[in-house]
């Protein structure tokens, strides 16, 4: 099982390379929306985005 996963990807330097930089990129972009999620569950409704429209309307 692990000879056709390394013989794929990881056997020359640029292949396991290129596979550890965009794991890390994907890793990074998958955290970076579900932080942005939990951060927003968090502090819903304390939010810019979320009051908006009481202060603009009152403005007009």
């Amino acid at each position: 099982m692990a000879s056709p996963l390394y013989n794929a990807l990881f056997r020359r330097n640029f292949q396991m390379l290129g596979v550890v930089f965009v794991s890390a990129f994907a890793f990074e972009m998958t955290y970076d929306v579900g932080m942005n999620k939990v951060w927003d569950n968090i502090n819903k409704g304390r939010q810019w985005k979320d009051i908006r429209q009481k202060y603009a309307e009152a403005e007009e």
